[in-house]
C-alpha cells in the first residue's frame, strides 16, 4: 500500500513550477489532485486502523491486571500451603524408607534364621539317618536339602555357632562334606556289588542317589562303566561264537559275520541309550545322558575296533589292496596300444572272438584277483559303513542341543569325530572301500569289453528281417551301466560323504577314459567305414558295426541320465517295483541317506557333474561319428542319386517342348505315360533316398538318425541351392522354373518325411524359386513391402539375381 511518505517522494509542485505551456499546467494540476486523493485515502486508512489498535491495547491492559492478581494468589498458595506439605511429604518418605529398610533387614534375618534352622535339621537328619536306621535315601535327601542353603550361610559364623551340638560338634560344612564322602563311597560299593550280582533294581536305586549328594559325575561315570560291561561282554561273546563255530568245523566267519557283529554292537548301545536316557535325564538333568554316551562311545571304540581289526585280518584286506593296486589291466592297456597294421592289428586279449585257451574271457579270474571275492568284500564293507552311519545319526540325534530347532540339520558330534572307531572306519573301511570299488568298476568295464557281443543278424538289406530287438547296441553298454547303477547305489547306501567324494569322480574318470575310450578305439581301428578300394563304398559289416557303436554311445547317455535321475528324484515307493532294485528295496532319497548339514546337496552336485561330464564326452564322440557316417557312407551315395534324378531334367524347355519330349519318350518306351516326365525327378530321388537312408534308419537310434538327417539335409540344401543358382542368367524357361520349383519341393518333401523341421534348412532354395516364379505384378507389389513385414533369408542382391533365372 502506498503511504503518504512515499507520495511525497515525487512532488508535482516542481512540475508546476517548470510548466511553460497550458497543457503542462493542466498536467501538473491533475497530478496534484491525484496526490491529494491518495493522501486523503491513506489518512482515512490509518485512522480506522488506529481504533482497532487502541481496542487491542486496552484488552492487553485488562489481561495484564488479571494475570498479576493470579500471580499474587499463586505465590500466596505456594508460601502458605505447598511448602509445608512438601516438607511433610519429605519427612513421610524418609520414614517409609527407614521402615522398608528395617523390614527388609528383618526379613533377611528371618530368612537366615530359617535357613540355619533348615541346615541344623538337615545335619541332624543326615547324622541320624546314617546311624542305626541306615536310611540312605533319607540321608541323601537331607544332603540335597542342605545343598539348597546358600554356601555363605553354611560357612557363616551364625551357622557355626548355632548348628553344632554335643553329638555333632563339627561345623556344618565339615559334617556335610564328611557325610557326602562317606555316602559316596558307600553308594559306589553298593552299586558295584549290585552290578556284579546283576541286581538291576538295586543298581537303579543307588544310581538315583548320586546326584542327591552332589556326586552326579561319579554316578554317571560308574553307570557308564556298568553299561559298558554289558557292551563288552556281548561283543566278546559274539566274536567267541564265531571262533567256536569255526573250530567246530562250521563255515569260517561267513560274509556277514563281522557286519552282523558290528550291527549287534551298535544296536546294543542304541537300546541302552534309548532305555536309560529317561532315567538319567529325570534324575541328573537335561543333557546329562551325553556323559553316559561318551563313556559308551569309549567302550564302543574298543569293541568296535576289535571287530574291525579282526575283520581286516580275517579277510586279508591289506593283501587284497596290494593285489588290486598292482593289477595290470592287460586287456585295456593292449587295447589302447597303437595298432600294428601290417599284421592285422593287435589281437584282443581274453576276447571271445579270439578262440579258446587262455583267450577265453569266460574262464576264471585272471591275474590272481577273484572278482567274486572282491564283490563280497565290498558288500560286507558297505554293510558295515551303513550300520556306522545309522549309529552316527542316532548318536547325533541324542547329543543334539535341546534348544536347536527340530528342522535344523544334524551335526556330527565331536565324540564321534574324535573317536578311535571313527578313525578306524576311515582308515580300514572307507579307504579300502574306495580303492576296491575303483578296481571293481574298472575291472568290470574291462571284462564287459572282453566278453562284449554285438547284436546278431543286423543287415542293411531291407529284404532281410532283423532278428534282434532294438536298441541295437553292444552288450558292454548294458553291463557297464548296470555296474554303474550298482556301485553308485551301494556307495549312497553307505551314507558316507568320503565314499561319494572318491567313488563318483573315479567312476566319471573311468567312464570317460576306459568306456568311451574303448568305443572310440573300436570306431577308429575296427569299424571305421572306409572303402576297401579307392572310389568304392565301405563294406556292409563295417557300416553296421559303426552304427552299433554310435547307438551304444547314444543309449549310454540315456541310461546314465536315467540312473542319475532315479537317484536325484527317486520314484514313489508305492509305485516302485522292488524287483528292479539290486537289493530288492526301493531307492532311498539323498536327504535320508545324508542327513548331516549340506551333504545331500553336495552329493546331488556330484551326481549331476558325473552325468554332465559323461554326456559331454559321449555326445562329442557321437557327433564326430555321425559326421564320419555321413561323409563316408551317406555323402558318396548322394551324388549318384542326384545325378540319376536330374539326368533327363531340362528346365530350359517351355511347355510345348516338354510335351513333345514326353511324347517322344513314350513312343520310345522310356515312359509309359506323358505325365511321368513331370514326376520323374522327385520319384527318382525318393527311390534313391529311401534305398540309402531307410536301411540306416532301421538300425540307427532315433536320436542318432535325426542328427544324421540334419547333417544330410544341411549338405543337400547347399547342393540344391547351388543347382538353382546355376540357372541364373536366363537359363530356365518360365515353365521350366515352375517345374523346377515342383521338383525341388518333391525332393524336400522326401527328405523331410517324418521330420518336418528339416524343411527349414531349405528355406533359401524355396525362396529363390518363389522369387523366380513371381509375376511382374507380384514382384512389384512385394518390392513395396517393408523389410520387416516379410521374413527374407535372401539378401536384396540375391533376390534380384533370382529374378534372372527365368529368361525374359
Amino acid at each position: 500500500m502506498t503511504t503518504p511518505f512515499s507520495l511525497l517522494d515525487n512532488d508535482p509542485s516542481s512540475a508546476l513550477r517548470s510548466a511553460t505551456t497550458p497543457s503542462d499546467v493542466r498536467a501538473a494540476l491533475a497530478a496534484l489532485h491525484a496526490r491529494e486523493s491518495a493522501l486523503t485515502a491513506s489518512l482515512h486508512t490509518l485512522l480506522s486502523a488506529q481504533a482497532d489498535l487502541t481496542r487491542q491495547l486496552a484488552r492487553l491492559d485488562n489481561l495484564r491486571a488479571a494475570l498479576g492478581a493470579q500471580a499474587i494468589a499463586t505465590r500466596s498458595i505456594s508460601s502458605t500451603m505447598l511448602h509445608p506439605a512438601a516438607e511433610t511429604a519429605g519427612e513421610l518418605s524418609g520414614r517409609v524408607r527407614a521402615l522398608d529398610l528395617e523390614k527388609r533387614r528383618v526379613d533377611e534375618t528371618l530368612r537366615v534364621v530359617e535357613q540355619v534352622a533348615e541346615l541344623k535339621a538337615c545335619v541332624a537328619g543326615v547324622v541320624g539317618s546314617m546311624g542305626a536306621p541306615q536310611d540312605w535315601e533319607a540321608a541323601a535327601g537331607y544332603i540335597a536339602r542342605a545343598a539348597r542353603v546358600p554356601e555363605e550361610i553354611v560357612r557363616g559364623g551364625f551357622a557355626a555357632a548355632v548348628v553344632p551340638t554335643v553329638e555333632v560338634p563339627d561345623p556344618p560344612w565339615v559334617t556335610l562334606e564328611q557325610a557326602r564322602e562317606s555316602l559316596c563311597g558307600l553308594f559306589l560299593r553298593e552299586f558295584k556289588k549290585a552290578a556284579a550280582e546283576g541286581d538291576a533294581a538295586k543298581v537303579t536305586r543307588f544310581f538315583k542317589l548320586f546326584p542327591l549328594i552332589g556326586r552326579g559325575d561319579v554316578g554317571l561315570d560308574v553307570y557308564g562303566q556298568y553299561v559298558c560291561q554289558g557292551v563288552a561282554g556281548q561283543a566278546r561273546a559274539m566274536l567267541k561264537e564265531g571262533t567256536t563255530g569255526a573250530a567246530a568245523g562250521q563255515p569260517r566267519k561267513d560274509g556277514v559275520f563281522f557286519a552282523n557283529a558290528l550291527t549287534k554292537l551298535f544296536d546294543h548301545i542304541a537300546r541302552i541309550v534309548e532305555a536309560h536316557g529317561g532315567l538319567v535325564e529325570r534324575h541328573y538333568g537335561t543333557g546329562k545322558m551325553v556323559k553316559v554316551i561318551e563313556r559308551l562311545q569309549m567302550e564302543c571304540d574298543v569293541q568296535g575296533g576289535i571287530i574291525v581289526d579282526s575283520w581286516s585280518d580275517e579277510r586279508a584286506v591289506d593283501r587284497r589292496l596290494t593285489d588290486v593296486k598292482s593289477y595290470p589291466f592287460t586287456f585295456l592297456v593292449q587295447s589302447f596300444l597303437p595298432q600294428n597294421r601290417g599284421f592285422g592289428g593287435v589281437q584282443r586279449v581274453n576276447s571271445p572272438a579270439a578262440g579258446g585257451g587262455t583267450n577265453d574271457g569266460r574262464n576264471s579270474e585272471d591275474e590272481g584277483v577273484n572278482m567274486k571275492e572282491i564283490d563280497a568284500l565290498l558288500f560286507e564293507i558297505a554293510a558295515m559303513l551303513e550300520k556306522w552311519s545309522v549309529y552316527s545319526r542316532f548318536i547325533a540325534t541324542k547329543c543334539k542341543d535341546p534348544t536347536t530347532p527340530d528342522d535344523a540339520p544334524l551335526t556330527m558330534p565331536e565324540l564321534l569325530i574324535k573317536s578311535n572307531l571313527g578313525r578306524k572306519v576311515a582308515n580300514k573301511l572307507i579307504q579300502p572301500y574306495n580303492i576296491l570299488t575303483t578296481f571293481f568298476f574298472r575291472r568290470s568295464v574291462e571284462k564287459a569289453f572282453q566278453l562284449d557281443e554285438s547284436p546278431p543278424g543286423l543287415t542293411l538289406n531291407m529284404s532281410k528281417p532283423i532278428d534282434s530287438n532294438p536298441p541295437y547296441i553292444i552288450s558292454a553298454v548294458d553291463v557297464v551301466m548296470y555296474i554303474v547303477n550298482t556301485v553308485i547305489r551301494r556307495s549312497i547306501d553307505t551314507s558316507q560323504r568320503a565314499v561319494i567324494d572318491s567313488v563318483i569322480p573315479n567312476i566319471s574318470s573311468l567312464l570317460g577314459s576306459d568306456f568311451i575310450g574303448m568305443i572310440q578305439r573300436r570306431m577308429r581301428d575296427e569299424s571305421y567305414p572306409k572303402p576297401n578300394v579307392q572310389g568304392g563304398f565301405p563294406p556292409e559289416d563295417k557300416i553296421v558295426s559303426f552304427i552299433v557303436l554310435l547307438n551304444s554311445l547314444d543309449m549310454a547317455n540315456e541310461y546314465l541320465a536315467r540312473i542319475v535321475s532315479n537317484f536325484l528324484n527317486p520314484p514313489d515307493p508305492a509305485t516302485t517295483n522292488p524287483s528292479l532294485a539290486p537289493n530288492g528295496m526301493p531307492p532311498r532319497t539323498l536327504q535320508s541317506a545324508f542327513p548331516f548339514r549340506s551333504d545331500a546337496t553336495d552329493v546331488a552336485v556330484r551326481l549331476q557333474n558325473l552325468n554332465a561330464s559323461f554326456t559331454s564326452k559321449a555326445t562329442e564322440l557321437l557327433n564326430e561319428g555321425l559326421k564320419v557316417l555321413f561323409s563316408q557312407v551317406v555323402k558318396p551315395r548322394l551324388r549318384p542319386i542326384l545325378t540319376d534324378a536330374f539326368r533327363d531334367a531340362d528346365y530350359a524347355l517351355d511347355e510345348q517342348q516338354t510335351a513333345e519330349l514326353a511324347m517322344q519318350l513314350v513312343s520310345d518306351g522310356t515312359l509309359q505315360a506323358e505325365d511321368e516326365l513331370l514326376e520323374q525327378v522327385p520319384r527318382a530321388f525318393e527311390r534313391g533316398w529311401d534305398a540309402l537312408m531307410r536301411p540306416i534308419g532301421r538300425i540307427l537310434s532315433p536320436r542318432g538318425y535325426t542328427a544324421l538327417l540334419d547333417l544330410t539335409a544341411e549338405y543337400l540344401a547347399k547342393v540344391l541351392e547351388k543347382r538353382v543358382w546355376s540357372y541364373a542368367g536366363g537359363r530356365a524357361s518360365a515353365y521350366g522354373a515352375i517345374r523346377m520349383e515342383r521338383d525341388f519341393g518333391g525332393i524336400i518333401s522326401a527328405i523331410s518325411k517324418g521330420n518336418y523341421a528339416v524343411r527349414e534348412m531349405f528355406g533359401r532354395t524355396a525362396q529363390i524359386l518363389m522369387v523366380a516364379n513371381m509375376e511382374e505384378e507380384e514382384w512389384e507389389e512385394l518390392a513395396g513391402v517393408a523389410e520387416g513385414e516379410m521374413e527374407w533369408v535372401l539378401s536384396e542382391e540375391e533376390r534380384r539375381k533370382a529374378r534372372t533365372i527365368v529368361k525374359a
